[in-house]
Parts: C-alpha cells; sequence; structure tokens
C-alpha cells in the first residue's frame, strides 16, 4: 500500500481484531488503539510494523508533538525521507524543522565509509550549516600535520594511519556579529568515521558497521542546526574531532606516550580506546570558549550499552545539579537518558608507570566500570573541575538490527535533548 491515513483512538478496537489490538485498519486507514499508559512507546512500536505496509503515512485527527514524533521514529527507514504526513496543527512547522536534523544525523550515520572519512564529513556539516544559517556561521580546520603543529596531538596520531588525513573543525555560530560576544555553549563530538581499532583490532562482527563511531559528531551538528532553526540568537561554537583509525607502519602504537596541551601525558594501552583521545582535544578547544555550558557526545564505550541497554544513553557530569536537570529535560522530549557515576577519583582508573594516565585498561573492554572510566580520562581536560560540563555517552547511536521501535540505522538520539539545553541558555 502505498498511502494509508492513520488515527489516534482512546477506544479499544473492534473484537474482530483481537483482545487488546493496538491497531485496527480499514480500506484506507490505520487506527492505533490507546491504553492510559505507555502511549508514545505504543505509538512508535505500531508504527514499525507500519512500516513494512504502506510507504507513506498520513496522520489525521488529533495528535500531540510528541505522539507524532514517537510515530516517524518507529516508521521511519534508511530509505525514507518524506514518509510521514504530519498533522495540519500548530506542531506542523516545528516537526518539519525537527525532521530535517534528524535526517541529516541519521544519513551522515548510515552513510558508507567510502563516502564518509573525515574531510566530507566536515564538509557536509559545513554546507548543511550555512544553509541553515547563513553568514552567521564561520568555519575553521586544522587539517592532517596542522593538527600536530597547533597542539591537537590526540586526533593527528589517531587518525596518522589513514591516507586520509584528520581533521578538528570549529564551527562558530554568532548572530550578534560581534567577534567579542560571550559564547553561551560549546559542542564537542566524536568523529571517528570508521574504527577498526587500530593495533587493538576488532573483529569483524563488530567493524562492519564501526562507519557509526561519528555519530557523536552527527548528533552536535543536528542539535545546533535544530537551535539555529528553533531561533536560538546566542554565540555558540562547536568542535568536531574527526578521523579515521587504521592500521598502516605510521599509526600510533600501543606503549606511545602522548602529551596534551594541558601537559596531561597518556600512555596507549588500547588504540581502540580512541575516541577519549580526539575528545580530549575538543574540550580543551571548548574550555578555551570559556563557555559555561560545555556538552559532548560520542560513542564512545561499549560498557554504557551494556549498563543501559538499547532504550537510554548514558549521561555523566561532575555537576550534579546540571545531569540530573538535563535527564528531565530528555524525559520531556523522548530521548530518556540514564545517570552513571562521575567522580574525580575515576580520573586515576586507568593507572600507568610511564605517564599521568593511561587511556585504558589492559584487559578486554577496558574493565568494570568501563564508561565511568572514560568520562573520568575526559575530565582532565575540562576547565572548572568539570562544573558545567556533561558527557553523553551515545549508548544507542545506531542499530545494526532492526528492534521492535526501529529500522536499522543511525537514531540521532539525543539531538533534541542537547538542542533545548542550548535553547534554553538562550531564553
Amino acid at each position: 500500500m502505498s498511502r494509508l491515513s492513520i488515527f489516534l483512538s482512546q477506544e479499544p478496537a473492534e473484537a474482530q481484531w483481537g483482545d487488546n489490538a493496538p491497531l485496527s485498519f480499514t480500506t484506507t486507514s490505520a487506527t492505533i488503539h490507546l491504553k492510559a499508559t505507555n502511549q508514545l512507546d505504543t505509538i512508535q512500536k505500531v508504527a514499525r510494523k507500519l512500516d513494512s505496509i504502506c510507504k507513506q503515512a498520513v496522520l489525521e485527527g488529533d495528535w500531540t508533538f510528541e505522539q507524532q514524533w514517537a510515530f516517524a521514529m518507529g516508521f521511519d527507514n534508511p530509505q525514507k525521507h518524506t514518509s510521514v504526513g504530519w498533522c495540519n496543527n500548530e506542531d506542523k512547522a516545528a516537526l518539519e524543522s525537527h525532521f530535517n536534523a534528524y535526517h541529516f544525523a541519521r544519513d551522515l550515520v548510515n552513510g558508507g565509509p567510502h563516502e564518509i572519512y573525515p574531510e566530507s564529513l566536515c564538509d557536509r556539516v559545513e554546507s548543511w550549516l550555512k544553509e541553515t544559517a547563513g553568514d552567521a556561521v564561520s568555519f575553521t580546520r586544522w587539517v592532517g600535520k596542522e593538527l600536530e603543529d597547533a597542539g591537537w596531538i590526540g586526533v593527528y596520531n589517531v587518525g596518522k594511519g589513514s591516507d586520509r588525513p584528520p581533521v578538528m573543525m570549529e564551527v562558530d555560530y554568532n548572530p550578534t556579529g560581534d567577534d567579542n560576544a560571550p559564547v553561551t555553549a560549546a559542542l564537542v563530538g566524536k568523529g571517528i568515521t570508521y574504527d577498526s581499532g587500530g593495533y587493538s583490532i576488532k573483529p569483524s562482527e563488530t567493524m562492519s558497521f564501526m562507519k557509526c563511531d561519528m555519530g557523536g559528531a552527527a548528533t552536535v551538528a543536528a542539535a545546533l542546526g535544530l537551535a539555529i532553526k528553533t531561533g536560538n540568537k546566542n554565540r555558540i561554537k562547536m568542535y568536531l574531532c574527526c578521523a579515521e583509525n587504521l592500521i598502516n607502519g605510521g599509526a600510533y602504537k600501543l606503549g606511545d606516550v602522548l602529551t596534551y596541551k594541558n601537559g596531561v601525558t597518556v600512555e596507549i594501552l588500547n588504540t581502540d580506546a580512541e575516541g577519549r583521545l580526539v575528545l580530549a582535544d575538543g574540550l580543551m578547544a571548548a574550555g578555551e570558549t570559556e563557555a559555561p555550558l560545555i556538552i559532548d557526545a560520542a560513542t564512545l564505550t561499549g560498557a554504557a550499552s551494556v549498563a543501559v541497554g538499547d532504550d537510554y544513553f548514558a549521561l555523566m557530569s561532575m555537576d550534579y545539579n546540571l545531569q540530573m536537570h538535563t535527564l528531565g529535560v530528555s524525559r520531556q522530549v523522548n530521548e530518556p537518558g540514564w545517570p552513571l557515576p562521575l567522580e574525580p577519583f575515576h580520573q586515576k582508573k586507568c593507572p600507568s608507570p610511564y605517564a599521568d594516565t593511561a587511556n585504558s585498561r589492559a584487559v578486554k573492554g577496558g574493565g568494570s566500570g568501563g564508561a565511568s572510566n572514560a568520562a573520568g580520562f575526559l575530565s582532565r581536560f575540562v576547565p572548572n573541575n568539570g562544573a558545567g560540563w556533561l558527557h553523553f555517552d551515545l549508548a544507542n547511536a545506531f542499530f545494526n538490527a532492526p528492534n521492535a521501535k526501529r529500522a536499522p540505522g543511525g537514531t540521532a538520539i539525543g539531538f533534541r535533548t542537547i538542542a533545548a539545553l542550548l535553547n534554553e541558555k538562550a531564553s
């Protein structure tokens, strides 16, 4: 079926559809039957089933913003862009802006490594944000050897094993026109466009979908674009830390010791713990802006996925009040996050006899508490003892197979939460 009108009902389906059936049909429409609880979950799961029945769904009747969004997240798949016809109400324009930003992130994450690599990732983000913000946005890049010369040694070392050079890109959204305007927020995104694991090489079954390891960069770029689309007029900077983690004779190795701009020395015990190495550069750059809010997002650890499963992102911070506030915002926008512990002592969880810290433990997966230990590493590179800093470990940024609520591919989960935080700063 090419097109189907979709209605919501608080009444049960007729008996012919079965006891407590969540869905009923006519020849031209379908009705989702809701119970008193878990309504958004029901809508998304039913929408996932409807994806195999029709190409386009037109939402009719009374739907809230979040009900429409839940339907779209279930109904969407990697080959769809205009699959949902929104209700003709006051939410339509906002939904279109959100869906545009979502598709931008989703398509970046789903793109194969033959087309999405460090420079092309930056090109696509630059093109989309220019289209969104016009002359209010400007860009600076450090490419290849320029990274080493500028002191961004994390991005440089992780990416130097690839023929396609690593890049760190600064995005400066400054609608004020004042070069001295304060930066209200700084975003940092992990942009590992392909992750072989380096010399700590991944097995084929997981390496096959490591195109998704730039999900953090896609998420913060989508969040910035959405904030701009929804009227944010404050200055915001963003840093994308982009590299391919590959192997050649010049690739970084286990046992290397890196010295960062802030003087922190890091022994490499796992080349597959590369995300924290590139984010360290971005976080230091973000700190230089003196922004009161710093947010990083990354597909950083498998440990986060083990801890929170498919339905949440993991959120860590040394700023407890900000963390709890952010979790409340995530609930409001139907992107539930879950807190994992982070204390100053987590900085010491990856010891090295040769450096201030190692980048991991020399055990599979980094050992117990891996997500918190990775965040502890990052905390060495943020200002103000972590006040005003949020770390999103995106456990559910990509699914390699469908589940009950989503098609395979990128999810962009977290972008609405981050955009909402940016817009709070603008209010």
